[in-house]
């Protein structure tokens, strides 16, 4: 019987497809050698922005239900289309305030940050409202790659060929990626806590369709929310996905296990908002927040921790290089 291939193993075989070795960074005034921030630098863009955030998140809740009025007033059959596509935006967008959250970076007070971030958006966000994303989420910020990271197949073997990609966005679009994600939630329910995770997950889908029922109808609930993220959602999160991690490796230098590409508004907008999109910094230094990222990429670059042959200079370019030819 052929045993199972040791990590190790793993690593060799499938990751490090895109990873071009990165030259000795010895620090700077402001970064230490490994690029993360030090000193007044550090402390000054590790502030919590809470009165913006509470803007922020106030603005992504009211997408869903202005997209929902809209086709209630507007019933027109291009009208669902965008609709459904808008949807599976703005919960790619409540996806990644839950993700902020989960670094306890939505809000300074910890309280209102799980409140808010973990237990509410968490539901929105076809989640349990509990802790395990966080804890799964922590683990590969630990060690990317490493033994314990939750999406280590989801990033391997890239770049891939237009086939095996056509597949994959295939799986995503067709709602097939959807039901494997869901499928775990409703196993080995005979272990209590697994039990507890699943009610609090279907109470919090209960909750939206009772909303959807009592506001419109039930169709509407399955076109404008559970269709947008079985479909349009697991697109848009594969296509962020391996736009971070794909082809890299596990290395102490995150240069070799996070892409660095530059991104247009449109990009910002549909697919990496919240400036998830510098997700190398996120990766040097998950403790500072989403607003002052573009502050720590900039530094990055400026001070030579990002040199110029590892920065993509457009998402397009990149994927591209995730597809071989």
């Amino acid at each position: 019987m052929q045993e199972n291939p040791s990590h190790s193993e793993m690593l060799a075989s499938m990751t490090g497809g895109m990873v071009t070795p990165s030259e000795r960074f010895v620090g700077s005034s402001r970064l230490h050698p490994n690029g993360r921030p030090k000193g007044a630098f550090r402390d000054a863009i590790r502030k919590v922005p809470d009165f913006r955030n509470f803007f922020s998140v106030i603005l992504s809740l009211s997408f869903p239900p202005l997209i929902v009025w809209m086709v209630m007033v507007y019933s027109h059959p291009l009208i669902w289309i965008f609709s459904i596509f808008g949807m599976g935006i703005s919960q790619n967008r409540l996806f990644i305030i839950h993700h902020e959250a989960a670094h306890r970076l939505l809000f300074s007070n910890r309280i209102i940050n799980d409140l808010i971030g973990i237990r509410f958006i968490g539901l929105l966000a076809f989640g349990s409202g509990s802790h395990g994303y966080r804890v799964g989420h922590l683990k590969h910020h630990r060690d990317e790659f490493g033994p314990e990271e939750p999406d280590f197949i989801f990033y391997s073997f890239y770049p891939i060929s237009k086939s095996s990609m056509g597949r994959k966005l295939l799986r995503d679009v067709s709602g097939v990626s959807a039901f494997k994600i869901l499928r775990p939630r409703f196993q080995r329910l005979n272990e209590l806590r697994r039990l507890r995770l699943t009610i609090s997950f279907l109470s919090g889908q209960l909750v939206i369709a009772a909303l959807f029922w009592f506001f419109c109808d039930l169709k509407t609930y399955i076109f404008l929310w559970i269709i947008p993220w079985s479909c349009v959602y697991q697109v848009l999160n594969r296509v962020r996905a391996i736009s971070e991690h794909g082809g890299m490796t596990r290395s102490s230098d995150r240069r070799e296990t996070t892409h660095f590409a530059n991104q247009s508004h449109l990009v910002k907008f549909f697919i990496v908002p919240f400036n998830v999109g510098f997700h190398l910094a996120h990766h040097v230094d998950m403790s500072v927040p989403w607003k002052n990222l573009p502050i720590l990429n900039k530094a990055l670059v400026e001070d030579g921790y990002v040199p110029p042959d590892q920065i993509w200079p457009n998402y397009r370019s990149l994927w591209k290089a995730l597809i071989l030819k």
